[in-house]
């Protein structure tokens, strides 16, 4: 009897086990039937322990002893470590926050992909289809999930898994795919998009997802037409031009599409962006007419022009106080040459307080053979300008024809304005207006409103005829756009509801080219401006994909040779003739 009792006071250091087995199981998997039982199992042996056993636990002496106190604070430490240490991993894990001291902010999502993940509407699964998880899509992830719990993420092998991987079409390993809550396609709401391809080379862009975590919430796809037909650059990648840029902007939500007024007559009414990048000879008027049109009833247009180049537009341009000058940007404080830029590519570090530009911080862009813009004030017109040179900076006439020389001596007249976004409230006619609320109120007499419309028919295809039959004559132009201008007066013109014609020019087009679209901020500049001008609710935003900077040092192979001999030979030969000197002179 006393071996047995001596044998269930022992019972308490297992019971203790499956006290602690117990507590650990329920809270980290729940208190399911398993963790009932370790934990009353384990309470019952301690117990039973301290029956059977000869602790004295009720009397005063076994409190009183030196053993029972010291093992009673020692408890009391180990429990309030344990505590604390809880509580410290459970706010952490609650109210995470972290300091990214990488240069350039490499671990960190840009302000856009945080206000993107945190206004999903809807809980988003990310379909990763590879065998094997990779670092560093997961480091990213988790980083976007830091800003919003209902955007998941999981790895899938299409080996395993083939009917999935049919079913969204994944053709190669490596595909990434945006979800939304309900698989079910036809429900309303719900869409499966495909992020991108991700390879060892290429992995799971920032910017990639966060343009398709802006489309799942974005109903209106905006349309962005190239104008074409006027030496403008190509889109389609049949020669060098803007093959990038309309990849990059299909890539964004938008629909891209070439324009050639002189084949299709007007501009399409689901244009919602007007690209006219780098003309080489000057619009015809009717086009100029048409463009007006399009852009005060509340179009949004897009100008790239350059420099010893006459495009038409400048009457229309000096309307909204923009005059392009006839010059070219010099830098000469010597930053464009640290980036392998020339004097007559300005580097941009400054830029306006616009949305367009308003995440640029202190970045880079550079427009190769610049000119300036002249900036005025126009009553009902809001000009913001967003590209400024340095004050480093000269603007210098060149002969048509010859080429750049840097004039050093002249004196620096800097900053100018390369690029300025404009707004005005957009107008109709009134003429117009009633048109349109007359055929609203259609009666039984019908016969005479045809008659009404074939008349009317009549005089536009009359007026139209004769406007497009040859370029436009600079001083022609001129007298009927002062005439168009007279005409709109308050009596014949008023303002479309909320709708803003807005218009960016930019004294340069070759920044946004193959080649150069990808470099510093170029290409942001280019893809900002057209979000912002499409007018679209909640656009995709351009996010300039994060870079490590480049530290390495490149050497001659005679550097090479003498940093191997001092780090092989003479640091380790100084070092040993130092100790020996030292050992001798203390002996």
């Amino acid at each position: 009897m006393k071996n047995a009792q001596t044998l269930v006071k022992y019972l308490l250091w297992p019971g203790l086990m499956l006290v602690t087995a117990g507590l650990v199981v329920g809270v980290l998997n729940g208190w399911t039937l398993v963790a009932v039982t370790l934990l009353v199992i384990g309470l019952m042996l301690m117990v039973a322990s301290i029956a059977a056993g000869d602790f004295n636990v009720f009397s005063t002496y076994f409190w009183q002893r030196r053993s029972t106190q010291a093992g009673t604070n020692a408890a009391v430490s180990v429990f309030s470590v344990l505590l604390i240490l809880a509580l410290v991993n459970f706010l952490g894990a609650r109210y995470d926050s972290r300091v990214d001291l990488t240069e350039g902010q490499l671990l960190t999502l840009s302000p856009a992909s945080q206000e993107v993940v945190e206004d999903l509407e809807q809980p988003v699964n990310v379909l990763i289809f590879s065998p094997a998880p990779d670092p560093t899509d997961q480091q990213l992830l988790d980083n976007y999930r830091r800003f919003n719990r209902d955007l998941t993420y999981e790895y899938i092998d299409p080996y395993s898994q083939p009917q999935l991987a049919q079913e969204l079409g994944v053709e190669t390993g490596g595909e990434v795919f945006l979800q939304t809550a309900n698989p079910d396609p036809t429900a309303s709401g719900d869409r499966t998009l495909l992020v991108q391809r991700t390879n060892p080379q290429e992995r799971l862009s920032e910017r990639q997802l966060t343009n398709k975590l802006a489309q799942l919430s974005q109903e209106d796809i905006a349309v962005a037409y190239f104008l074409q037909g006027h030496g403008e650059y190509a889109i389609d990648g049949s020669q060098a031009g803007l093959f990038e840029a309309a990849n990059r902007l299909q890539g964004e939500n938008f629909t891209v599409s070439p324009l050639n007024l002189a084949e299709t007559g007007d501009i399409p009414d689901d244009a919602d962006v007007i690209i006219i990048a780098g003309p080489r000879e000057k619009l015809f008027d009717s086009e100029v007419i048409k463009i007006r049109d399009y852009l005060e009833q509340g179009g949004s247009l897009f100008v790239l022009i350059d420099p010893q180049v006459e495009t038409g537009l400048e009457v229309m341009l000096s309307q909204w106080g923009v005059v392009p000058e006839e010059t070219i940007v010099i830098d000469t404080s010597g930053g464009g040459q640290l980036v392998g830029l020339g004097p007559a590519a300005p580097l941009v570090t400054d830029y306006g307080d616009h949305p367009i530009t308003e995440a640029f911080n202190q970045g880079r862009s550079f427009f190769p053979v610049a000119r300036p813009l002249q900036i005025r004030e126009v009553s009902n017109v809001e000009e913001t300008p967003l590209l400024f040179t340095n004050q480093n900076s000269h603007a210098q006439t060149i002969a048509e024809g010859a080429d750049i020389t840097v004039d050093e001596e002249k004196a620096p007249e800097g900053p100018f304005a390369l690029g300025v976004a404009l707004t005005r409230p957009a107008v109709v006619d009134v003429d117009d207006v009633l048109s349109e609320e007359s055929a609203g109120e259609e009666s039984t007499n019908e016969e005479p409103a045809a008659a009404e419309e074939d008349s009317a028919s009549e005089e536009d295809s009359a007026s139209e005829a004769p406007v497009a039959e040859a370029p436009a004559d600079t001083e022609e132009l001129e007298a009927l756009e002062a005439d168009l201008a007279e005409e709109e007066t308050v009596d014949s013109a008023d303002t479309v509801g909320d709708r803003e014609s807005r218009m960016v020019v930019i004294g340069n087009s070759s920044f946004a080219t193959d080649g150069l679209f990808d470099q510093q901020l170029n290409g942001d500049v280019f893809l900002n401006s057209v979000s912002w001008l499409s007018q679209i609710d909640s656009p995709t935003l351009s996010i300039r994909p994060k870079e490590a900077t480049n530290r390495r040092l490149n050497m001659t192979v005679q550097q090479q040779i003498l940093l191997m001999l001092l780090a092989l030979v003479i640091f380790p030969l100084m070092g040993l003739v130092g100790a020996g000197a030292l050992w001798a002179k203390r002996r």
